[in-house]
């Protein structure tokens, strides 16, 4: 019996698809999840290998399948057991993609959304850092576990962007930095004073640097001089209220003169203050930015270290235009927070919003 031939819609379609321009193919299977795009081999014989070349991959809980068991187990060890499972299926995953590469890897995102020890992410790392040249990493570990960042993955010197979760970063700062590097997210990170400095001073092309969770270091205090060419800072998580903080702020803002815009986020527990501030922003009375052009906190109290560093960023940066203030105080007290300021000295005409 003869085989049906195809339909001309059918052929006309498998040749539209097999004649795809690679680029556009690629972008095509960046947006699918990894498994998805590993399915699109069965479209033709000439797809079947192409979602090998893509060079964006995302590896998370659902690059695998559920997993579902018959058994009734108490529900402590039938946990465990399902987060075991999930987490091998998810390295052998990694590794089977990996070995069946036929291009460059220049984004690596791993987001398990499970609790585990990763202490398998090194070999992946390991092999990324000798045979890829990954521009943008993004490790997103759980808070259960601390995981600590092997040292070939600051050999990755054309990283563009960098950002990591519950990591620790404890090596002594013998690393030559990176070069290329333009964005820095670092989440929960746990690093020494000594380490953070020593990275900072070594990302000559750094633009933007987000910091959640204050660092695990005993201090900040050190004024060491570095140039940074940053142009934007997050801070969240902070208290303007701590003076390991606001040290660290003051130190980080002298060091970049280039910064155009400043976003803290600020904790909500409140500090006496009286007892607290020690007038460190004096010591930075040099500081004069002449680029910044946008500062905005958000759970801003009408606490003197609070009210001292808004006015600090008034009276040295002469571009800026906006201040936006989220508040946390009480109306009355509002009223009189935002009198107080726009009667500071100011270097421009700035204004100021307190919502």
């Amino acid at each position: 019996m003869k085989a049906k031939r195809p339909t001309k819609a059918q052929r006309l379609s498998s040749t539209t698809i097999s004649t795809l321009p690679q680029t556009i193919i690629e972008n095509i299977l960046c947006f699918l999840p990894i498994r998805e795009a590993a399915r699109t081999s069965i479209l033709s014989r000439e797809w079947r290998y192409k979602w090998t070349t893509i060079p964006k991959l995302e590896f998370g809980l659902p690059t695998v399948s559920e997993i579902t068991t018959e058994e009734k187990l108490p529900y402590d060890i039938a946990s465990a057991r399902k987060n075991m499972d999930e987490r091998c299926k998810l390295f052998n995953a990694i590794h089977q993609v990996l070995l069946m590469r036929q291009g460059p890897i220049h984004e690596f995102t791993f987001d398990p959304y499970i609790s585990c020890n990763c202490f398998e992410l090194d070999q992946i790392i390991l092999h990324l850092s000798r045979n890829h040249t990954v521009k943008k990493l993004r490790l997103a570990l759980d808070s259960e576990y601390s995981y600590k960042l092997p040292l070939c993955a600051f050999s990755m010197h054309q990283l563009t962007d960098l950002d990591l979760s519950h990591v620790d970063i404890d090596h002594q700062p013998i690393f030559s930095g990176f070069g290329s590097l333009r964005s820095l997210c670092l989440y929960s990170v746990k690093i020494s004073k000594k380490a953070l400095l020593h990275l900072l001073s070594n990302c000559p092309s750094l633009k933007r640097f987000s910091l959640l969770g204050f660092i695990a270091c005993s201090r900040l205090g050190s004024r060491r001089a570095f140039n940074l060419h940053l142009k934007y800072f997050c801070f969240e998580e902070m208290s303007l209220d701590d003076d390991h903080h606001l040290t660290f702020l003051a130190v980080l803002i002298k060091c970049s003169p280039n910064l155009e815009k400043i976003v803290l986020v600020a904790e909500l527990e409140y500090y006496d203050v009286n007892e607290v501030y020690s007038g460190i922003l004096e010591k930075y009375s040099d500081v004069w930015l002449e680029h910044i052009k946008e500062l905005v906190v958000d759970y801003f109290n009408n606490s003197k270290p609070s009210m001292e560093f808004v006015k600090f960023i008034l009276a040295r940066s002469p571009k800026l235009k906006k201040v936006l203030i989220g508040s946390v105080v009480e109306k009355d007290e509002e009223a009189e927070m935002l009198k107080f300021l726009l009667q500071a000295p100011r270097a421009s005409t700035v204004e100021i919003v307190v919502k």
